[in-house]
């Protein structure tokens, strides 16, 4: 236990001290996890807005307004993507509702990356749909009302949901006839009238889909002349001018897993001209409202996972950019999980000035977590612990007409879902969350360290969080724990005070203060 806690004159004056430390951070610190003053609800946050710190050498680091290193984990969200729908009688998503946003409190994530369809975004040319940005604006206050930040995610499966191949389609020898996915308008989709059949089932290798991508990375001129890929990229400026001004924006995740294949010369270098195009464009949008540069979350290729290649050459760029590819190795291929993925991951970022590292898709079958044997989710979120990567799990809903349970509906099979609730889908109803999944990701979590993290692990058999690092000046931290206990023990070096409060799901919240110079603890319940 701290030394400052051990005699009863010492422990009445850190009791006193640790009641306006909490004082202090409900109304002054913005600690995320901690309600704001009075008036603004039990379930109101404040989270500080966040910014990149590069480093090509250790890795680089996301800070908030205060300068603590905050690690990004969370969940995906599809509530608002516009998936092509194989029947009218199966709807492709679930609503996101603030019992979402509770359950994922309770979990004790930080983060939810929030999928949306440029379908949507825009409709016509430059025409741009409020009411929808509304929707998801709405969503993005919900979840900073539960301690979340929101990444932006511009998503996109094999171009948008006007490819599928049309009725009578003959793929013989060339595969099974495609279905629609999400992304793209159909204004924009150029396919040059090629063949809709995906070879093997592969979606991505649909040759209408490789032509759509193909015209989009030559930047061919839309209805209105203007090139489609600088429609795309003004398009972000303007999601960027409409959620900027939330600091619980975390950024903007320019394209979802772009079909940019490095062994078609070109490709490459027209995602990394379209990453440049995109960040200038979102900093005038920014600029426009008056608002600071956000975080801009670009991806490789979307071979990354199944080949380890396809990070695009560097572009020109600030230093608020962060590195996000989809770590699915282990998990949605039979490549091996290991270190070796994430420091390729470090290495590639180092490229890009140091960037910081946030997996934006992981995850495997959900039904791996009910498996002993099956170490899948910790081992995937310990390597994320030992490299600092932000991450966030595919996915927290699958409703039984997502496109990807197409196939199974084709083939007269009753499809399982992925998610976080498991659905009968023959009644398509909710059977309940899959509790053992729930269980494996949920973790000890530093909310917010106090300056840089050397050191970050959770162990799920003893329920013990373990961190060290250096603060630059007496910094602030906050830390969740989940259930387990009413009381928080806390032992190490460098750590002032530290106080706690219930959070929702039996959890707990500790906040405390880091001497200058090098601390470290461990924390677990009494």
């Amino acid at each position: 236990m701290l030394e400052a806690m051990r005699s009863p004159r010492a422990r009445a004056a850190a009791a006193a001290a640790a009641v306006l430390l909490l004082a202090a951070a409900r109304c002054d610190l913005g600690i995320p996890g901690v309600p704001p003053g009075e008036g603004q609800g039990a379930t109101g946050f404040r989270l500080p807005a966040l910014h990149a710190a590069p480093d090509p050498d250790a890795g680089g680091r996301i800070l908030d307004a205060s300068g603590r290193e905050v690690i990004l984990r969370g969940v995906n969200v599809n509530a608002f993507v516009d998936y092509w729908q194989l029947s009218p009688s199966r709807f492709t998503t679930y609503p996101f509702t603030e019992s979402d946003a509770d359950l994922m409190q309770s979990m004790g994530w930080n983060t939810v990356r929030l999928l949306i369809s440029w379908s949507r975004v825009e409709p016509q040319p430059g025409v741009y749909d409020e009411s929808y940005l509304d929707e998801v604006e709405q969503a993005v206050e919900v979840l900073e009302s539960r301690g979340l930040y929101a990444i932006i995610d511009l998503h996109q499966d094999a171009w948008g949901p006007t490819l599928v191949a049309p009725p009578g389609t003959n793929c013989a020898g060339h595969g099974v006839p495609a279905f629609g996915w999400d992304g793209a308008p159909g204004w924009a989709t150029q396919d040059g009238g090629r063949l809709r059949c995906a070879p093997g089932g592969t979606r991505e290798f649909s040759p209408a889909v490789m032509a759509a991508f193909q015209a989009f990375w030559n930047d061919a001129p839309g209805p209105d002349g203007v090139g489609i890929r600088t429609h795309y990229a003004r398009m972000l400026g303007h999601v960027a001018a409409r959620f900027a001004p939330h600091d619980s924006v975390a950024g903007y995740d320019l394209m979802n897993e772009p079909n940019a294949f490095y062994l078609i010369p070109g490709q490459l270098d027209a995602l990394s001209a379209l990453y440049a195009d995109a960040v200038v464009q979102i900093r005038a949008g920014e600029a426009s409202v008056g608002a600071p540069a956000r975080l801009v979350f670009f991806e490789p290729g979307i071979t990354w996972s199944d080949t380890g290649q396809g990070a695009p050459p560097d572009f020109a760029h600030d230093d608020q950019v962060v590195y996000a590819p989809h770590i699915y190795q282990g998990g949605l291929n039979s490549l091996p999980l290991d270190a070796s993925v994430f420091q390729q991951a470090r290495d590639e970022a180092a490229g890009y000035g140091g960037a910081p590292v946030v997996s934006g898709e992981w995850g495997g079958d959900p039904s791996r977590a009910a498996d002993p044997s099956d170490d899948y989710f910790e081992l995937h979120q310990a390597l994320q612990e030992q490299f600092r990567f932000g991450a966030t799990l595919w996915t927290w809903r699958e409703a039984c007409g997502d496109p990807h349970k197409a196939a199974d509906w084709v083939a007269g099979r009753i499809p399982s879902v992925w998610g976080f609730f498991d659905v009968d889908c023959a009644t398509n109803t909710i059977a309940g969350m899959r509790e053992p999944l729930a269980a494996a990701m949920t973790r000890g979590l530093l909310r917010a360290a106090p300056g840089p993290l050397a050191t970050v692990s959770f162990d799920p058999a003893t329920r013990v969080l373990a961190a060290s690092g250096e603060a630059p000046a007496q910094t602030s931290f906050v830390a969740f724990l989940p259930a387990g206990g009413d009381t928080p023990w806390l032992e190490g070096d460098g750590v002032a005070l530290y106080t706690w409060k219930p959070a929702p799901g039996g959890g707990l919240y500790v906040y405390g203060f880091a001497q200058p110079g090098a601390w470290s603890f461990t924390l677990r319940h009494r």
